[in-house]
């Protein structure tokens, strides 16, 4: 099995889309404003926003994590361009480094680096 898409709501589908292209994403099916659909800068999987009439955010969840291999690099480059973050990369206790910000509908972000950690951390049931 591979992972394929997750699709995440957004009141403004235009704005979602918007922050994603300035992500590094790939338009590939724009219906705005009810929907739309990116592929991540790499690998094959998408991300779709689709359209709500609901308050966002409902909840701290789901976080969506995109693995940065650079992730200082992309931080300041998204930074400068005007990206606001939640937090600054940071060292976790779990051995992964994160930034966290949100989409313009309130969906939790994580730009984060694990390297090995990420499959195979020190207490990986075995």
């Amino acid at each position: 099995m591979n992972f394929n898409q997750a699709t995440c709501p957004a009141r403004d589908v235009a704005a979602a889309r918007d922050f994603y292209l300035r992500l590094g994403f790939t338009l590939i099916v724009d219906s705005a404003p009810h929907y739309v659909r990116l592929q991540a800068p790499q690998g094959g999987a998408t991300l779709s926003l689709h359209h709500t009439e609901m308050d966002m955010p409902l909840a701290d969840w789901p976080a969506l994590y995109f693995e940065c291999e650079d992730l200082d690099g992309r931080f300041a480059s998204l930074k400068s361009a005007g990206v606001v973050f939640d937090s600054e990369p940071q060292d976790q206790t779990w051995l992964w480094r994160e930034a966290w910000l949100k989409d313009p509908a309130g969906n939790r972000l994580c730009l984060y680096w694990a390297g090995e950690n990420r499959l195979n951390p020190p207490w990986r049931v075995r």
